[in-house]
């Protein structure tokens, strides 16, 4: 409204349009602040690299660079302070830094180890603060004793990612390489069999790291940033509860209640507290592991098919053969490739094959130790008989002649599968056999009478 009052006062004044337009000009930047006003700070994202890195703070990495390139950021910062993680996580979020159309910087708080080291490799921008280290990414098999190192397969896949990420960025690959595997040596710097691990100065030295600040604010001040917007974002309930999902003791535990809980189930009538219980928890597993892209269908199919082939063997095909080990391998396949992603290294693999044989042991033990507790609980005795069938109360008691023929012993006329005929003392008898498949001709003993059921079992040579 001035600058109009102001142009027709010009206008009945006989004033130039020159000195109209400057008029219009100069109000119009007074009005708006001025020309600084016009000039925003630039917006940064922080996200915090902390602890171990696992699957579930890659989603959380991706959707911060996704909402930093939708805002119009002029960074993403990584504020890193690790001893490393999951190799296949570093991997994801390594792609996901490299493919950013945003500029990314690293921020080294004091320590970059491992896993963290090839996030940091993968910035454009690393800056250390004083007394920090970098390095030491030799990929290593934990177990319940002492680390050991990884497969030469595992070291040779890593270290060239390593390199790949350090020539993507302009960096020595040498350098990168020479942080994972102990045979390389460059002269003055690392010899041969040790691992490389650089400290603040040495790594400005040798152009791995661009600069040094004690502080997240003054490292934004040496990169160009001193007055940007600081955001640092959170994770959501839905990726916290993923990483939660995801860590390796959650999801082995997971596992080991899925296994108990069908194995009890199977074992009881009905449906009830146990098959919930084992449901639930192999939906935790697999829906955690679905949201980070390691379960799929291939792994669903392959353990239901282990599930299947296990309850076939157990209640309809006699003893344990054929399709029970490819059950068994099955169910172990599909749950040890449930753990395990993209860019995983033979070692990853070992290790959770071995998380998952060591749930199904516990899951075995568990269930044998819970069947035997189960008519003592308030619960279970829901599901087990545990009172006195006397005879004077209605129920029906073996027949003194079915009686006889126990301990006794005889062949197997036909095979026990486990019904079948047997003869004993020269009479033809129809038996069932203790639980095991006894093939025609062996020789059986009667360990029992139920009812109108005469139980044998198998004689084996003494």
């Amino acid at each position: 409204m001035p600058s109009i009052f102001v142009v027709i006062v010009s206008i009945a004044l006989g004033v130039s349009w020159r000195v109209i337009a400057a008029c219009v000009l100069l109000l119009t930047g007074l009005a708006t602040g001025g020309p600084s006003a016009q000039t925003s700070r630039p917006l940064v994202y922080v996200v915090p690299i902390e602890g171990a890195i696992d699957l579930g703070l890659a989603p959380f990495l991706e959707r911060t660079i996704r909402d930093a390139e939708q805002a119009g950021a002029a960074a993403v910062v990584l504020d890193i302070n690790t001893f490393g993680g999951r190799v296949d996580a570093a991997i994801v979020m390594r792609d996901a830094l490299l493919q950013a159309r945003i500029r990314t910087i690293a921020f080294i708080n004091p320590r970059a180890i491992s896993a963290g080291a090839l996030l940091a490799l993968a910035t454009e921008t690393i800056v250390m603060t004083t007394g920090g280290t970098l390095g030491a990414a030799m990929p290593v098999i934990s177990g319940g004793g002492k680390p050991q190192a990884a497969d030469e397969k595992s070291v040779s896949y890593l270290r060239k990612e390593f390199a790949a990420t350090a020539e993507r960025r302009g960096r020595s690959a040498e350098f990168a390489e020479a942080m994972v595997d102990v045979d390389v040596e460059i002269p003055g710097v690392v010899e041969k069999g040790k691992l490389l691990t650089l400290t603040t100065s040495e790594a400005i030295a040798h152009d791995v790291v661009e600069f040094s600040a004690d502080t997240l604010a003054t490292a934004l001040d040496v990169v160009g940033l001193g007055d940007a917007d600081v955001r640092r974002p959170s994770q959501t309930w839905a990726e916290t509860l993923v990483r939660f999902l995801t860590n390796p003791t959650v999801a082995s535990l997971l596992m080991t209640f899925g296994l108990l809980g069908i194995l009890v189930e199977l074992r009881t009538p009905g449906f009830g507290l146990p098959g919930v219980v084992g449901l639930l928890s192999f939906a935790l597993l697999f829906w955690g592991h679905w949201l980070v892209q390691l379960a799929g269908w291939e792994e669903l199919l392959l353990v239901g098919a282990g599930t299947l082939l296990i309850a076939a063997e157990v209640f309809v095909i006699p003893g344990f053969g054929v399709v029970g080990i490819f059950g068994v391998v099955a169910l172990v396949a599909g749950l040890g490739m449930t753990l395990v992603g993209a860019g995983a290294t033979s070692a990853m693999v070992i290790g959770a094959l071995g998380r998952v044989a060591i749930s199904v042991l516990l899951a075995i033990g568990g269930g044998l130790v819970l069947m035997r507790a189960l008519p003592h609980l308030p619960y279970g005795r829901r599901f087990v008989l545990n009172e006195n069938m006397n005879a004077d109360l209605g129920y029906a008691t073996a027949p003194e002649t079915d009686r006889s023929w126990l301990g006794r012993t005889g062949t197997a006329v036909s095979p026990l599968r486990p019904a079948g005929i047997a003869e004993i003392g020269g009479t033809r008898l129809d038996v069932v056999s203790d639980g095991g498949f006894i093939e025609a001709l062996a020789d059986i003993e009667v360990t029992r009478v139920d009812g109108n059921r005469i139980v044998v079992r198998q004689r084996h040579a003494a």
